[in-house]
C-alpha cells in the first residue's frame, strides 16, 4: 500500500450508546472531504447510537435512543499505522470504552505517533484513561472539567480547543467550528492525494 493511501485513511473508534450527532457528522464530513473513514467498535456489529438533547428544565442533558449503524472492524483488528488521524465521539461509549485494553494500544499509538486526533464531549475520558492528555490543553462536555484537571490537562470551556495535533470540542452544538479546525489540522498532516 502506498503512503498516499494511508494517509488518506481516518479511524473513527466508538461504539453502543454514542451520540449519534457525534458520529455521523464527523463520518459524514470526513467523506465529503474525501477521506476513508473507518468506524472501530469493541466487535463488528450494528452500533445502537443515542440522541442527547437539550431540554429546558433539566439540569443535564436528556437521553433518547438513536441511529443504529454498522462498526466497519474490531479494535481487535485495527492496524494503527495504516490511518492518518483518529477521531473519538463521545455519548455515554466512551465511559465503558476506555476500559478495553485494544482500544488504549490504538490511541496511544496516535499520540506516540502525534497523529491528529479530534475529540468530543465525553471522548476525552478515553485520551485522559492514556495519559494523553497531561500538560494538554482541551475541552471536553462542561461537567468533565475536573476529570480533564485530573488528567492533567488545562480545561478550557470553549467551542474548540486546538493543541498542536489535538482539537477537541464540548458537544455536538459546536460540531461547524470542531470540523472546521480538525481539517486545518489534517490538511497539514495528512492532506488527501
Amino acid at each position: 500500500m502506498s503512503s498516499t493511501a494511508a494517509t488518506a485513511k481516518i479511524l473513527l473508534v466508538t461504539g453502543d450508546a454514542a451520540e449519534s450527532l457525534e458520529v455521523l457528522y464527523p463520518y459524514q464530513r470526513l467523506r465529503e472531504e474525501g477521506y476513508d473513514v473507518h468506524i472501530a467498535a469493541p466487535s463488528r456489529k450494528t452500533l445502537r447510537f443515542v440522541v442527547h438533547d437539550f431540554e429546558e428544565g433539566y439540569d443535564t442533558y436528556t437521553e433518547k435512543p438513536g441511529y443504529s449503524f454498522p462498526a466497519d472492524l474490531a479494535f481487535s483488528d485495527v492496524d494503527a499505522g495504516q490511518y492518518a488521524a483518529l477521531v473519538i465521539p463521545g455519548g455515554r461509549a466512551p465511559e465503558y470504552l476506555r476500559n478495553d485494553p485494544e482500544l488504549r494500544k490504538i490511541c496511544k499509538a496516535f499520540f506516540d505517533a502525534d497523529k491528529p486526533v479530534a475529540q468530543i464531549c465525553h471522548g476525552p475520558l478515553l485520551t485522559a484513561a492514556v495519559g494523553a492528555l497531561t500538560g494538554r490543553r482541551v475541552t471536553a462536555y462542561p461537567a468533565l472539567e475536573l476529570d480533564m484537571q485530573a488528567a492533567g490537562a488545562t480545561f478550557q470551556d470553549a467551542e474548540v480547543v486546538v493543541d498542536g495535533t489535538l482539537v477537541s470540542s464540548r458537544a455536538w452544538p459546536d460540531h461547524p467550528v470542531w470540523m472546521r479546525e480538525f481539517l486545518a489540522v489534517l490538511r497539514t498532516k495528512a492532506p488527501v492525494a
